[in-house]
């Protein structure tokens, strides 16, 4: 992975950023660290753009390529499949180049792809572009985690870690209230807005915006002063240092940091296997980011956001009505993040998630019975009557409240925190990776699975949710308030 860079994300000795005196500690860190980590959090606002723009358009997409489900479920995936490979690479890139230039680089992969998929002539160049976007999304979402973990003071680092999901349902929410916008000014996602463009085209064109906003804020913060002191730029690191924690004390942090990074290793991939162990045995802790990661998927969230609209209009609901409603569900999803970042430093991190494993399980089980027992049109859809549409509303909105309010942040929050110094940008690239490749799976599939059985489908993510349970009751352990040193030497041990 190259140099120490985001693997050394606190030191050895002691957290470079956080404050020798929390109580009286001066400008310092408290306010900078939020002001650093909202705007290395704003990648995470292209990342949930990105990934929900496309429910406006699927249908569009569909009409106007005239394809199948299956190929429509790879288009909407796509996307994915560049951001498995994104976040893989985003550490070692970090490491080589430094944490501002990976933020710059997808940044321009983010204004890339939405000219690029916005003007897109097929679904071929439409699919490279969600590719190329897909990219940027899983570097962003590598990066600011880690950066955030490395300027956040031990007190607030989980608020500040929220920052990055809240970020996200953040971008999910304005780009669906884009596309419903932009839906209704043309008269449907289709239709033709401005330029000879149809509306879905625009809604992608849209993303250009926040694109070019995220590029700019990133000249805004400093460089990763550990960053910096690894690559020998000595002064910049102090100047940095000096404005987040003040004059005292700083020559002995400077060597402190100096130090940890001199006994340091270069840190690699084979890191992440367990000492001792078959060439594919990894450490514990790298299995349980993996699983974090996948059950955070494998409940089905990201359905309720890509497909909302398309699910909403199967059983019965207008086009402009399941706009209403899928926007309607990423406000919910914004407040129930902000009861998430209120809490996770007080109630902890495991508690939350086991809280919302069970309201997801509740949720879900109710909206497979609703769907897997409704009666079925002349096209094989389900059809909603009587009380069951608003149970199902109310019960998918209510997956989404337990699912904002524990797994969507705190899961983030975990893989910025949990691993050993030296293994954290590749295990956090590791679990990010297979993030998404299961957030692929899940994408890909649902088309399929919506045309056989609705309720089967979330049969699956009910299953999945209750065995998410289960998980983090053996396995996570509690890092609230903990220092990353003690976390990670923790984590270390077990190998």
């Amino acid at each position: 992975m190259g140099g120490s860079g985001i693997t050394d994300a606190g030191g050895a000795g002691a957290d470079p950023m956080e404050p020798a005196d929390e109580a009286t500690s001066d400008t310092g860190s408290g306010r900078s660290a939020i002001r650093i980590a909202a705007v290395a959090a704003l990648g995470g606002f292209l990342f949930g753009y990105d990934s929900a723009v496309v429910n406006g358009a699927v249908d569009a997409i569909q009409r106007q390529f005239e394809i199948a489900a299956q190929p429509l479920g790879f288009a909407v995936a796509s996307a994915l499949l560049g951001a498995a490979v994104g976040a893989v690479s985003a550490g070692r890139v970090a490491d080589r180049l430094g944490r501002l230039a990976v933020m710059k680089i997808a940044a321009f992969l983010f204004f890339l792809s939405a000219i690029g998929t916005g003007l897109a002539p097929n679904l071929t160049m439409l699919i490279i572009f969600r590719v190329v976007g897909g990219f940027g999304v899983g570097v962003a979402s590598v990066i600011a985690p880690a950066y955030i973990a490395e300027i956040a003071p031990a007190r607030i680092r989980g608020r500040l870690g929220s920052l990055q999901q809240l970020a996200i349902v953040s971008g999910i929410f304005i780009s669906l209230l884009v596309d419903f916008i932009l839906a209704k000014i043309a008269g449907g996602s289709g239709e033709t807005l401005w330029l000879g463009l149809e509306a879905w085209r625009w809604m992608f064109i849209a993303m250009v915006v926040p694109a070019v906003l995220y590029g700019t804020f990133s000249f805004t913060i400093p460089e990763s002063p550990r960053y910096l002191i690894a690559t020998h730029r000595i002064p910049e690191a102090r100047r940095i240092l000096s404005k987040l924690l003040g004059e005292k004390g700083l020559d002995v942090k400077m060597d402190t940091i100096a130090r940890s990074l001199a006994s340091e290793k270069p840190p690699s991939w084979g890191d992440l296997l367990r000492t001792g162990g078959s060439r594919f045995s990894l450490l514990p802790i790298v299995w349980i980011g993996l699983g974090l990661s996948v059950f955070q998927q494998f409940v089905g969230i990201n359905v309720i956001f890509y497909y909302s609209n398309v699910l909403w209009q199967s059983v019965g609901f207008s086009e402009s009505d399941s706009f209403v409603f899928t926007v309607i569900t990423a406000v919910i999803n914004i407040l129930t993040t902000l009861i998430a970042i209120a809490t996770v430093d007080r109630v902890g991190r495991k508690p939350l998630l086991l809280i919302g494993s069970v309201g997801m399980t509740v949720t879900l089980a109710t909206m497979s019975f609703i769907f897997g027992t409704a009666d079925l049109n002349a096209a094989g859809d389900p059809v909603l009557t009587g009380a069951a549409g608003p149970v199902a509303l109310v019960a998918a909105n209510l997956f989404v409240v337990a699912f904002g309010m524990s797994w969507g942040p705190v899961v983030w929050v975990l893989l910025g925190e949990a691993f050993p110094n030296r293994i954290r940008a590749s295990a956090l690239a590791f679990a990010a990776g297979g993030q998404w490749i299961a957030n692929w799976i899940i994408t890909e599939t649902f088309p399929s699975l919506k045309n056989l059985s609705l309720g089967l489908a979330y049969g699956f993510y009910a299953v999945c949710a209750l065995l998410s349970f289960f998980f983090v009751w053996r396995w996570v352990r509690e890092t609230k308030g903990r220092e990353l040193e003690e976390i990670g030497s923790e984590a270390g041990q077990q190998r």
